[in-house]
């Protein structure tokens, strides 16, 4: 597993390589799909949409649901301008 900085340089890379590519005007399940094949790409282990638990005071007082999770350590909300 990459330590932090590395695999927050690597998926910024990812993202910059997604958007050389696509540019903008997309929806953002677009993007996040090709995204998802750009970490994969670089040997990253990564899921969409992935739904999390939200504690409060120990007790779930509700669900969040990730765009991308990378490496089980990293959470990416994308975001698509039109």
């Amino acid at each position: 597993m990459l330590k932090e900085e590395q695999l927050s340089y690597v998926i910024h890379g990812c993202v910059y390589e997604v958007f050389k590519h696509l540019g903008c005007g997309f929806l953002g399940k677009v993007y996040e799909n090709a995204l998802l094949e750009e970490l994969k790409e670089q040997g990253l282990s990564a899921r969409i949409q992935v739904p999390i638990e939200v504690y409060y005071k120990k007790e779930v007082v509700g669900e969040y649901v990730a765009d991308i999770v990378v490496e089980d350590s990293v959470i990416l909300e994308l975001k698509a301008k039109q």
